[in-house]
């Protein structure tokens, strides 16, 4: 099936103005690279980093993790797609859902057979692990479990860029108390020295 010309919607996080300049979500990045490999026309819904739980809720798409005391954990991207009026979260389902779609559109294969033996097994912490893809088959399965493995890796490593990140000034407070909320610790305690940061380096190396 080729894609619609009516182009999707895909629903990123808008963090300080201008949007397209600081854009610097990786899950979302990852999905809007998977739109440009695939050559699918889409066009951008910004949804600020404070809203994300009002827009993403009345869709009905369940979190892909949770947080300790059980409440959802919402997120982006989401992906509406008008040709079949799918509407698809997180960043690998929305790669195995343009796969499995549009086979034969833009570059090629998603999922491509090869090795995939990368293992993260550092203590996340206080960071809600994602959910594993579930139902995944063959080296979708395999990406599956890799996309698993690099998702800890952002989320023990999430100290390394909190300070940095570009909240909107207009919410930048707001936003901090969110961010300390995901990752279980007090704003102060996210900073990173220099020293401190490049110990983090290690725990990106193949073993």
């Amino acid at each position: 099936m080729s894609p619609t010309t009516t182009p999707m919607t895909f629903y990123d996080i808008a963090l300080a103005p201008p949007v397209t300049k600081h854009a610097s979500s990786p899950n979302p990045w990852k999905s809007r690279f998977a739109l440009n490999f695939k050559n699918i026309p889409y066009k951008t819904t910004w949804v600020p980093l404070l809203d994300i739980s009002s827009v993403r809720a009345p869709l009905n798409i369940p979190a892909s993790r949770k947080f300790a005391d059980g409440s959802p954990y919402h997120t982006l991207p989401i992906l509406s797609d008008p040709a079949t009026g799918r509407i698809v979260g997180d960043s690998f389902e929305i790669a195995t859902y343009l796969q499995e779609q549009y086979p034969s559109s833009g570059a090629g294969d998603l999922f491509p057979a090869q090795e995939l033996d990368f293992v993260f097994a550092h203590d996340l912490g206080n960071y809600p692990p994602i959910a594993e893809a579930q139902g995944a088959e063959g080296s979708t399965a395999a990406y599956a479990k890799f996309n698993t493995n690099v998702d800890a890796v952002f989320s023990a490593n999430a100290r390394v860029m909190a300070h940095g990140f570009p909240f909107d000034p207009a919410v930048a407070e707001e936003c901090k108390a969110m961010f300390s909320k995901r990752v279980g610790v007090p704003w102060e305690a996210l900073a990173v020295g220099a020293e401190e940061r490049g110990s983090y380096s290690g725990c990106l190396r193949r073993p």
